[in-house]
């Protein structure tokens, strides 16, 4: 009687604090973006700036995605695959992006690719630029997403072990055909949760986004700087309006997670994940 009295406490109180901490506020964002009607919401989500800034966000994560998704691909099957000196130096490298702060992430590729940096007075003399424009956002974004799809591969690939690729290829498959044809196929639910990790992770950065980007509007103002500014100049309903999209495409996400995380408890191939 005391256990289950003690398991329903535990489950209601944490029922209450996400309500309290996450649902309520969350829903607070859409009642004050769309509280006096569609109208305010749709001329806000007109403007250009707003246009840019979306438009910005989705190019970020369409370049930042696919570079991480290869990344990710073939870290984690030359950890996983292959024993090799330095093998744990490279999984701690990897998970780097989540140890370090986003905004010294942010401030490293100032140093490194500003006006004044390591590369910047080379850069500027051949008129490339990469801080405050777009390069800039896109390895910032690149950096602080790297990890996901990487660690959600490793376990998974370690688990399955080698032997249905030693197979293949004692069969006479290559390299490429195993990789295509048994690799790939074992981790692709796997895959794809990392990828809309990653992808959730990119849209939403705002950290080192926020050091490279320059602040210039219509410009370099992804998504979630153009709501700060949008807020710093009271602008509310326009702020709220570009946090509901924003997080709207976060709950679309999770709701293609949960599908994921749905089927992966019926997928023999990642049951052990």
């Amino acid at each position: 009687m005391a256990t289950s009295l003690s398991r329903a406490a535990l489950i209601g109180l944490t029922f209450l604090l996400l309500l309290v901490f996450l649902v309520a506020p969350l829903a607070l964002v859409f009642i004050r973006a769309f509280g006096d009607g569609p109208d305010l919401p749709i001329t806000a989500l007109q403007e250009p700036d707003a246009l840019a800034a979306i438009r910005l966000t989705l190019l970020v994560a369409a370049i930042a995605v696919p570079l991480n998704l290869v990344f990710g691909l073939a870290a984690s099957w030359a950890i996983a695959k292959f024993r090799f000196p330095g093998r744990s130096l490279l999984v701690t490298l990897i998970d780097l992006p989540l140890s370090v702060s986003p905004v010294v992430s942010g401030l490293v590729y100032v140093l490194v690719f500003g006006a004044q940096g390591l590369f910047g007075p080379w850069l500027g003399a051949h008129g490339i630029k990469i801080v405050f424009a777009v390069p800039g956002i896109v390895l910032a974004s690149v950096f602080v997403t790297l990890p996901f799809v990487a660690r959600e591969l490793i376990p998974l690939m370690e688990a399955q072990g080698r032997l249905e690729e030693e197979a293949a290829l004692t069969l006479g498959a290559t390299g490429w055909q195993t990789f295509r044809r048994v690799t790939l196929p074992n981790v692709r639910w796997g895959l794809l949760y990392g990828v809309l990790l990653c992808n959730a992770r990119a849209m939403g950065e705002f950290g080192a986004v926020s050091v490279v980007s320059g602040h210039i509007r219509g410009l370099t103002n992804t998504m979630p700087l153009h709501i700060e500014v949008l807020y710093n100049e009271y602008n509310l309903p326009a702020a709220f309006t570009m946090a509901a999209l924003l997080a709207l495409l976060a709950l679309v996400t999770l709701a293609a997670k949960s599908l994921l995380e749905w089927h992966l408890g019926d997928e023999p191939s990642t049951s052990s994940r």
